[in-house]
């Protein structure tokens, strides 16, 4: 349960370039997770939404092992809350926000736009600096 897995992102930008020139098009990316109670029901399981940092807390206090999942191109984990309850946390890291960057010069797109910078999330300027010169707009 990605919050934006690769290949579902790069569906939604080749749909979009059948519908509108490349240099139109700024890819959202997400900066946020999902910490999701199992089993999952749909229409009934509710998740909780948290930071990349709140997410390396929570695998911390746990002693959850974080995962990669090549195919999504996102990070993952599960833990066991004080209360017995199974727990799959989704999130995004600087490998899964250097992986969605990467369909930017792939298919010649505008530029990038962040859902969500009220969390927390460290990496995500460290891959920005690594890959592009920033400037003031």
């Amino acid at each position: 349960m990605a919050v934006a897995p690769l290949p579902n992102v790069r569906q939604v930008v080749e749909y979009a370039l059948t519908e509108m020139p490349p240099e139109q098009i700024w890819l959202g990316v997400p900066t946020y997770g999902y910490d999701w109670p199992l089993p999952f029901v749909q229409g009934e399981t509710r998740a909780q939404s948290i930071s990349p940092q709140a997410a390396l807390a929570r695998a911390r206090r746990y002693g959850a092992a974080i995962q990669y999942d090549e195919t999504a191109q996102a990070p993952w984990f599960r833990y066991t809350d004080g209360d017995g309850v199974v727990h799959e946390v989704w999130f995004e890291d600087a490998r899964s926000i250097r992986a969605k960057l990467a369909l930017i010069p792939e298919y010649g797109l505008r530029g990038v736009g962040y859902w969500n910078l009220m969390r927390d999330f460290p990496q995500n300027w460290r891959v920005l600096n690594a890959l592009y010169r920033i400037r003031e707009a």
